[in-house]
């Protein structure tokens, strides 16, 4: 009976955990070894980029503030980014659009300040038009402490002429080839009725979604003649649906009355339900599946190919572990791991992946009160890298050049000096499920418990010295979390606790030594390896 157990049990897991050559699960074995594999001589082509491609903030006035800027000033040096994407831009604190006994007023000059400055540091905006400017809207429904209108225009010929306005001081401030850059994205997540129209009757979703679906196709038919009216080369698309919403009706849509479509954008969030929490009170569940986000991308792909728009780009313009700005998992070393394994199983079926977002300045429902309250960003308010930051910053390391590596939580590249980079980690679901939300199963304590031991093997290297560097985040690790929660959790940090969570996400290597190469070319090295820990070698050729 015992022995018919244990083989029902070894029957179970070999059915549910992926087979790899790369991975050796031993269930007899104490220390399990994986090994990673790569030749230096043995390129499987350009390492795809779409992780730093663009990413997210969350409204257009933060960026005039000195710290928004310092934060993204150093994201985009670390992390590479090159677009971002925030919304408001047409909000009334950007101060764009007034009337003068109903005639229109327009007015950049906040607009300028923010772009100017994006232009300053190497970066694109990724534009979403929208909130409605109060003077224009056909409604008093909003959104957020900072009440974004989300009513149709009153007027959508006036609609259309402030995009055509907006874009055409645009072109001539940026140039028309710098614009051409640029992506125009009509609104967010209008299927949403928190995000366009309002439900003041409090219809059922299923009522209410036929009208407001059609009334956001005549937003956008209008905004895409408006951005082409301009320059017919602008890139222009959406629907920028919540939860992969709305794709094959916006294709037939665009289909059947011809309307500009450049690129399709949705967003997606690894939680079991739920698209909206405007107040960041909802208890969340992280997915148990593997596969959350990436399969989704993947179907949305599938769609596009088999659409009449089969070349029109993707972009997820919005993603991350949970959709709430107060979920404890976006501080939590689990993320790095997590952020990782989709960006290496998403690969190039998406153009880009625009993480939600790059930092706590957020006041979706107002400034937070804590220095850690599970805030989208990879950076807190006090400039402290979360885990999910050395994700990217990783990422933005890794040379131009991937190698062939067969194991599927790796990458392994190398860079026009020689230089090799292996990026290794475990993508372990430790979240019990239902029984426990979030909010409470990542605020608490998670130690992480051994996983197999990672054998790093590279050969066909140049024969000389190399300065072999190893960084490493997980538990207690470049984790931040762990370390204000160890503090006692203030809720206010004083200079000295700044300065010591500091340390605690430094980003120092825990290796960094001279190897000599010898004339084989080899080079060996293991790596004690925990549930979701990211470990991130380099040999620099000296």
């Amino acid at each position: 009976m015992l022995a018919s157990s244990f083989l029902r049990f070894v029957a179970f897991f070999a059915a549910v955990l992926p087979a790899t050559s790369a991975r050796i699960v031993a269930a007899a074995s104490v220390n399990p070894v994986r090994l990673i594999t790569a030749d230096a001589g043995r390129a499987e082509g350009p390492m795809n980029r779409m992780h730093d491609y663009c990413v997210g903030a969350g409204r257009a006035n933060e960026g005039l503030r000195a710290d928004w800027q310092r934060q993204l000033r150093q994201v985009r040096t670390e992390c590479g980014f090159r677009y971002i994407r925030f919304h408001g831009l047409f909000c009334d604190d950007m101060g764009v659009y007034f009337e003068d006994q109903g005639r229109p007023v327009y007015n950049w000059q906040y607009v300028d300040e923010l772009f100017d400055f994006l232009e300053s540091i190497g970066m694109k905006p990724f534009v979403e038009l929208g909130f409605m400017p109060s003077a224009l809207a056909s409604g008093p429904q909003t959104i957020f402490w900072w009440r974004g209108n989300v009513t149709p225009p009153k007027d959508y010929d006036k609609w259309a002429a402030l995009v055509t306005a907006f874009v055409r001081h645009c072109t001539e401030r940026y140039g028309r080839e710098e614009v051409r850059s640029w992506y125009f994205e009509v609104w967010n997540e209008p299927n949403l009725d928190g995000f366009w129209m309002g439900n003041p009757e409090k219809k059922r979703f299923e009522e209410w979604a036929p009208a407001a679906r059609a009334e956001y196709f005549k937003l956008y038919a209008a905004t895409a003649h408006a951005v082409k009216s301009v320059d017919a080369a602008y890139r222009v698309g959406g629907p920028a649906t919540a939860g992969e919403g709305w794709i094959d009706e916006t294709l037939t849509f665009c289909d059947q009355q011809n309307i500009p479509l450049d690129f399709i954008s949705t967003h997606s969030y690894a939680t079991m339900s739920g698209y909206l929490d405007e107040q960041g009170n909802a208890g969340t569940v992280f997915s148990p599946d593997r596969n959350a986000i990436t399969s989704g991308v993947q179907k949305v792909r599938e769609k596009i190919i088999h659409s009449v728009f089969p070349n029109a780009e993707l972009h997820y313009t919005e993603w991350s572990a949970s959709y709430t700005p107060a979920d404890p998992i976006h501080d939590s070393y689990h993320s790095a791991a997590f952020i990782l394994d989709k960006m290496r199983n998403i690969g190039a079926a998406a153009d880009s992946m625009s993480y939600w977002t790059f930092t706590d300045i957020f006041e979706e429902a107002g400034p937070r009160t804590t220095p850690f309250h599970g805030g989208f960003g990879l950076l807190n308010y006090q400039d402290l890298r979360k885990p999910a930051y050395f994700a990217y910053k990783f990422l933005h390391q890794l040379g131009g050049t991937r190698l062939t590596c067969p194991d599927n939580a790796a990458f392994v590249c190398r860079d026009q000096t020689g230089g090799v980079q292996a990026l290794f980690w475990d993508f372990t679901i430790t979240h019990p499920g239902p029984s426990v939300i979030n909010q409470e199963f990542y605020r608490a304590d998670q130690p992480a418990r051994p996983a197999a031991t990672a054998k790093l093997d590279l050969t066909s290297l140049k024969q000389g010295s190399y300065r072999l560097l190893a960084t490493k985040v997980g538990y207690r690790v470049n984790d931040v979390q762990t370390a204000w929660r160890e503090m006692g959790s203030p809720a206010q940090l004083t200079r000295p606790q700044v300065e010591a969570l500091r340390q605690a996400c430094s980003g120092l290597p825990s290796l960094d030594e001279t190897v000599s190469i010898g004339p084989e070319g080899l080079f060996s090295r293991r790596f004690e390896m925990r549930e979701n820990d990211v470990w991130f070698v380099e040999l620099r050729p000296l």
